[in-house]
């Protein structure tokens, strides 16, 4: 069966598109093809990447032009099935749906509730393109042959529209940032950040909260816009950051073996709220504890798993307090740390969730 992943708009290696999914069906035996973005053709780990080559200068460009270059190449390939990654992709999609091909629709995030928190979007107009994108989604939904979700939220509500909707979480792949001979003596007295860095995603927070403390701060990602770095680098909290910039996985893996715990302390928002970041079941597969923020699902699983702390997002002393509770009491952050390792490994693993994508790619 040739299958083709299509995305405008992540990288090559992009975890879940490539690491863990297209990764995961190749080594099952499928054809699996991913057109994306990319200077060249290539061969990695039995998935053929198929390059488009895009001049990218804008946001404007990515949704208009590379999503169509994307689809015209995507087209070429004449696969059996195509599976979309991207809001941008949509129409796309629909249109392989008319060539009489089976398409799969892969949702990272709740994009309705997502476009409410864009500072892109005029916040006068926002409401309406969030209504607008919706109804638009949820039409094109039930006209493709599978949903696929990132997390259980989002699957019930296109269940409820009557679609064939999966949840496949996003969960770590056991084996890829675990090591298992990092000893916590020898760990910095240190927390970290890894993922884009952007003033919802808490920064401001983490760096004064990381000032009212004696550790440091592995902050790893780009940061969107980048002019919020130079705002960053000049408040107090800078002087206890150690910046890695982008960090490939072997780096991601490195600084979580030498952090004590790992930061995902992103604002209320109606995208945040019942999502499941990544990096949080990362944390928990390197075996650091979590501080997180307090959601109710995500204390769900941080508390329920007693594997770290969650605290207010938008309190810098009470963040600040997880922190020190944390790097000041090693062996109760070992155990925190043991604890979320032991969760990843029982329950929130990809090998778990592979499985589910699988067989629906038999059946379909």
């Amino acid at each position: 069966m040739k299958v083709c992943h299509i995305t405008s708009s992540h990288p090559s290696k992009d975890t879940r598109i490539f690491r863990k999914e297209c990764v995961s069906l190749a080594e099952q035996g499928f054809n699996v093809n991913l057109v994306v973005p990319e200077e060249a053709d290539h061969t990695d780990r039995g998935v053929n990447i198929i390059a488009v080559k895009l001049n990218i200068t804008s946001r404007a460009t990515r949704l208009l032009k590379a999503s169509y270059k994307v689809y015209q190449r995507a087209a070429q390939e004449n696969a059996d099935i195509y599976h979309i990654h991207d809001p941008e992709m949509i129409f796309f999609g629909l249109l392989l749906k008319l060539k009489g091909k089976k398409v799969i629709y892969d949702i990272h995030e709740d994009v309705p509730r997502q476009i409410l928190s864009k500072a892109w979007i005029n916040g006068k107009i926002r409401s309406a393109v969030s209504w607008a994108f919706e109804k638009f989604e949820n039409f094109s939904a039930r006209k493709f042959d599978a949903v696929i979700a990132a997390t259980p939220h989002i699957t019930e509500r296109f269940k409820k529209l009557g679609c064939r909707a999966i949840n496949v979480n996003n969960y770590p792949i056991l084996s890829e940032l675990y090591v298992p001979d990092s000893g916590w003596d020898e760990k910095k007295k240190a927390v970290c950040f890894i993922g884009g860095i952007n003033k919802i995603r808490g920064i401001e927070e983490m760096l004064e909260a990381i000032s009212y403390t004696d550790s440091k701060l592995f902050l790893g990602g780009n940061f969107s816009p980048p002019s919020l770095k130079e705002k960053a680098q000049n408040t107090a909290g800078w002087e206890q950051v150690i910046d890695l910039g982008f960090a490939d996985r072997k780096r991601v893996a490195e600084t979580m073996a030498k952090s004590l715990a790992g930061l995902v302390l992103y604002h209320p928002a109606p995208n945040h709220n019942n999502a499941q970041p990544n990096k949080m079941f990362e944390y928990m597969s390197a075996g650091i504890p979590v501080i997180a923020s307090h959601f109710d699902l995500w204390k769900e699983i941080i508390e329920g798993n007693d594997c770290g702390i969650c605290a207010d997002p938008l309190n810098p002393y009470e963040i600040s307090n997880a922190i020190n509770q944390i790097t000041e009491n090693r062996a109760e952050a070992e155990r925190m740390g043991r604890n979320g390792r032991n969760a990843v490994e029982e329950k929130y693993n990809w090998d778990v969730e592979a499985e589910k994508l699988i067989e629906l790619y038999k059946t379909l």
